[in-house]
């Protein structure tokens, strides 16, 4: 019997204990994309306690202890952190075979070093022990970042923010590890939101454009895109329903526009067809300026209306949409393509059903404009677990190229999910070692040796054209 998470946890080979030791984990991080709040890297934040730094905005963690049973008032309510971080360890021993369990043992490994078993009877001297360790100046979210050996992070911006947070980091020579701005524009094209009108105001405050057509909406956001660019912004943003396509000429789509301008409500169909024209006028926008864009999409969010109602999005109640048709986007790809617009494009979707169709999908778009110039994202939210993950890089091995990967990134508000890399990193060693020891690729430790470290950081600089 293997030891519980040991030097060689998820390793099973000679080769992929080479690969990852000697290889993998010396490779700094690139998180090209996170939600971390760039405030509190400016303000290098400190933490009073673990449950702060763990249980506060995580909904992957907030969803497991609703399953077991957890009162809301332990969760997102106004129990004592003691109490949480508690009823968070008595649900965390259950949670065998979920990510939650290995990462939040990475975490207290590799940042607090204990190296025992977080549970019920656990919690107290674990508690303690993170909390006295929280006091240590190492612990800031800056030392944090540096201790994770993190070179660049990408937190996730909408349209109207200011950056402050961003200029201030950037002017500050003493936090060497640069922080930019991603460009999330999704407020801007929901525009079957009851807030929209709103939110039309604020982006008409930044960025000068009164917004009484669509064409003034595109001028408004190619203003913030420059303001954005300024500030270090190569990188774009969409969380989707699906990547549609419905296309529709630009009279309709003023129309569209007008019609919710005077506060009417749009259709289905308008609404597909406004979100496709801002697609394509996104995408050329993008291209133009060598932007990366981020495609995220199959999730339907906030399932549990009494939840939302008290808590608002991201409180961990979404779920998987079995909705994506591959030929629309496919469509949106070729619309961008066919007048060699199309920019270099990542493809999340939260169902794993969709791996296949993507990996076909990114075969029909590749050019020399970029290795991989297309290619489809980690395993993303509900799939970032270790059979998630093998299954996302067999299928893109199978269809495509793994070797130009772009691989792993955080996705999260936490300073402590770092070690998803080292999860990550682990798990792809481990698969391609295996491939190895079957017979199925030369056992060619130099080849092999600039793969790993390529898809663990490389590739990621090579691709986003990071500067570092």
């Amino acid at each position: 019997m293997k030891a519980f998470m040991d030097r060689d946890f998820l390793l099973e080979t000679d080769t992929a204990r080479k690969l990852y030791h000697e290889y993998a984990a010396k490779m700094p991080i690139v998180d090209y994309h996170c939600h971390i709040d760039p405030k509190q890297i400016a303000e290098d934040k400190k933490f009073e306690n673990i449950t702060q730094i763990w249980l506060g905005g995580d909904h992957y963690k907030w969803r497991q202890m609703r399953s077991n049973g957890v009162e809301e008032k332990y969760i997102t309510g106004d129990a004592p952190d003691c109490e949480k971080f508690q009823k968070w360890a008595e649900t965390l021993e259950k949670a065998i075979g979920n990510p939650l369990y290995h990462w939040s043992h990475l975490e207290l490994q590799r940042y607090f070093g204990y190296d025992g078993v977080l549970n019920g009877e656990t919690a107290e001297e674990v508690w303690n022990l993170c909390n006295a360790k929280l006091q240590e100046a190492g612990m800031s979210a800056r030392n944090l970042i540096r201790q994770s050996n993190v070179t660049l992070l990408c937190t996730t911006d909408d349209p109207a923010d200011c950056l402050v947070w961003h200029e201030e980091l950037a002017a500050d020579d003493h936090f060497e590890v640069q922080v930019l701005p991603a460009w999330r524009p999704d407020r801007a094209m929901n525009l079957e939101k009851p807030d929209y009108p709103e939110y039309l105001k604020k982006l008409e405050h930044v960025s000068g454009v009164q917004i009484d057509s669509f064409a003034a909406l595109m001028e408004a956001l190619r203003i913030r895109m420059e303001y954005f660019a300024q500030r270090g912004c190569v990188v774009s943003d969409h969380g989707l329903e699906y990547v549609m396509y419905v296309p529709a000429a630009d009279e309709e789509i003023e129309a569209i526009f007008h019609k919710r301008l005077l506060g009417e409500t749009v259709s289905r169909q308008e609404e597909l067809q406004f979100k496709t024209a801002c697609m394509v006028a996104l995408g050329r926008e993008y291209h133009k300026r060598n932007w990366v864009m981020q495609l995220h999409y199959g999730v339907r969010r906030d399932n549990n209306r009494a939840i939302f109602r008290a808590l608002g999005p991201d409180a961990g109640i979404d779920c998987i949409n079995n909705y994506a048709p591959s030929a629309e986007m496919a469509e949106y790809l070729n619309a961008l393509a066919s007048t060699d617009e199309l920019p270099k494009t990542i493809l999340y979707s939260l169902n794993p059903v969709d791996n296949a169709a993507i990996g076909t999908i990114i075969g029909c778009f590749q050019s020399e404009e970029a290795r991989g110039k297309i290619q489809q994202g980690s395993a993303w939210w509900f799939n970032d677990h270790k059979q998630g993950m093998i299954d996302q890089m067999t299928s893109l091995a199978n269809l495509g190229l793994l070797g130009n990967f772009i691989g792993m990134l955080t996705d999260s508000r936490s300073f402590l999910s770092y070690t998803r890399h080292e999860y990550f990193r682990r798990i792809m060693c481990n698969l391609i070692g295996g491939w190895v020891e079957n017979g199925e690729y030369p056992a060619d430790e130099k080849v092999l040796g600039r793969m790993v470290q390529d898809i663990c950081y490389n590739n990621a600089v090579r691709y986003f054209g990071f500067q570092l």
